[in-house]
């Protein structure tokens, strides 16, 4: 599976329940559209879209469940119910917030990770720092996503993706390094590149067209 994923490009084909494209049957055709452009994976959230979209081209899935818990900022597959979930959905990877805040069902990280490798999966951290990664390393974590990084109050807040996490945590950890996270740009993913991540996810750029929108309009309407 490692070996699939690097050097090449995944999409994250996901809508939540307030965007145009929310529903399995919609992210189902987003994801064969992303595979008949080169994706080699898909990152997918909810149980019913990872199913619809494996159907549909039969790729390998980074699988999460969104789901948001009174008190606690952490919503990516933030609990043990939620892995569970992903086990029975046919995913390859179950990606997982990772950083170093409230879990609401108070389970440890590692417990998480090793109920996931009891199944058979493969365990992603989604971290925004490089401490985090780097914790996320020792207990067991098979990979390491960025796409948290500016998302936590007390990681870098960038514009743009953070390279300087991506070319720091390849160059000192031992696990694939996949860069994720507000990557836009061709420029930006060649920019990336030099610094060797084992693959990197684009996400809205490709699959969020309202947001594609946005940017162009933003562009249009501040020209003088």
């Amino acid at each position: 599976m490692l070996e699939l994923i690097k050097g090449k490009l995944i999409v994250s084909c996901q809508a939540l329940e307030n965007e145009p494209l929310h529903g399995p049957e919609i992210m189902r055709k987003m994801a064969k559209a992303a595979k008949e452009g080169g994706a080699v994976a898909i990152r997918a959230n909810g149980i019913n879209d990872i199913i619809a979209i494996k159907e549909e081209t039969n790729l390998p899935i980074i699988g999460l469940v969104k789901r948001d818990y009174p008190g606690c900022d952490v919503y990516i597959t933030p609990t043990i119910k939620e892995i569970n979930e992903l086990i029975k959905s046919g995913c390859e990877i179950i990606a997982m917030d990772a950083t170093n805040r409230c879990h609401a069902d108070n389970v440890s990280l590692k417990s998480k990770v090793d109920l996931i490798h009891e199944a058979g999966l493969l365990a992603m951290a989604d971290i925004s720092t490089y401490e985090e990664a780097i914790f996320a390393e020792q207990i067991g974590f098979d990979m390491i996503s960025t796409t948290l990084s500016g998302y936590t109050p007390y990681s870098r807040q960038l514009v743009g993706p953070d390279i300087e996490l991506v070319r720091d945590l390849v160059r000192d950890l031992n696990i694939p390094v996949i860069a994720e996270g507000r990557i836009s740009t061709v420029e930006e993913i060649i920019e990336i590149k030099k610094y060797n991540p084992h693959a990197i996810v684009i996400g809205s750029a490709i699959t969020r067209p309202q947001a594609i929108t946005k940017r162009f309009v933003d562009a249009y309407l501040n020209q003088e």
